[in-house]
């Protein structure tokens, strides 16, 4: 499995950067940005140098960690899954881009879109300092745009982006971004009931279109849960001491909650369930709530069943089971 945490290459990248930085000037802008993405806003203030670098520092290693467990969850369905090309759409300071590379070695080429030019420069910055991403092709403009020109690719991602789109432009969207994936489609998004709503919308309208779910679903059909009940998952992640100072925390660790879907065009047979929620764990039993192919069920694991009780026991939220 990918580690969550930024690789060696990107957080030298980011550092070098860092240099002269008022720690205390990018957490104001920071501070700013987050608030304008809670409201419903997109990247429109990230405008400067300053702006994008204090962006990355606050959530570059969030939506790293949440799109490599995603990446992970895929490739423990599909192993065999190498992709040789990328298309990484609202694209921001790379960071899915980085992710991908991580998981895939196969990945020859890497082409992203977004509107942001700041965030644009910082991503090309960060490149520089890697000769696997040296020659990736990044394109500045509106992704619907640049998405009709753009080349098919084995991987095509969109993370923590469609959230920024209307109702209309997000179903537009999901067409363009299925039609540009020779093999599989991965969706991102924050782990809220919002997030999770437009993840679901995204999945029925694809798998409408010949779509096959590869995780973190069990099967095709509408999704069993009910509301209040969302599906979402949560991956740890180790602060840096300039990722502290930046979000005003003084946790070395935080959790990023996210939502999920990778499409493909070919059925999964035989897809594992998933465990939804962090197990609860007793001296009598194993309880975990899972999404299997007939729904959401409670496995309850008796402890009398001894080496069925020591696999439940290290069962965590998110897994294949």
């Amino acid at each position: 499995m990918t580690s969550p945490d930024l690789p060696a290459e990107l957080r030298a990248a980011l550092n070098a950067r860092l240099e002269g930085l008022s720690r205390s000037d990018a957490a104001g802008r920071a501070a700013v940005i987050s608030q304008t993405y809670r409201e419903g806003g997109g990247s429109g203030t990230i405008r400067t140098e300053t702006d994008a670098l204090a962006y990355a520092l606050a959530r570059m290693p969030a939506t790293y960690a949440a799109v490599v467990a995603s990446l992970n969850a895929l490739t423990e369905i599909r192993p065999d899954f190498a992709p040789a090309s990328l298309l990484d759409v609202g694209a921001g300071p790379a960071t899915a881009t980085w992710a991908a590379a991580e998981t895939f070695t196969s990945l020859k080429g890497f082409t992203l879109l977004d509107a942001n030019g700041a965030l644009r420069t910082l991503a090309e910055g960060l490149f520089q300092r890697t000769t696997r991403l040296h020659d990736a092709s990044y394109q500045l403009g509106q992704a619907r745009a640049l998405l009709d020109k753009a080349d098919p690719a084995d991987l095509v991602v969109a993370s923590y982006m469609i959230g920024e789109l209307g109702e209309a432009e997000r179903a537009t969207l999901a067409d363009a971004l299925w039609s540009k994936a020779r093999d599989t489609l991965l969706v991102v998004e924050p782990g809220t009931p919002a997030g999770y709503a437009r993840i679901i919308a995204l999945r029925a309208r694809l798998i409408a279109a010949g779509a096959h779910v590869t995780a973190p679903c069990p099967h095709d059909g509408g999704c069993p849960l009910v509301a209040p009940d969302w599906c979402h998952f949560s991956q740890r992640l180790q602060r840096s001491r300039a990722h502290k100072q930046v979000k005003g925390a003084d946790a070395p660790f935080e959790d990023e909650r996210f939502a999920y879907v990778a499409l493909s065009r070919a059925r999964i047979e035989n897809r594992p369930s998933r465990v939804l929620a962090q197990p609860d764990v007793g001296k009598v039993e194993v309880a975990a709530k899972l999404c299997t192919a007939e729904g959401v069920v409670v496995a309850r694991v008796p402890r009398r069943a001894k080496a069925d009780y020591a696999s439940a026991r290290r069962w965590r939220w998110g897994d294949a089971v």
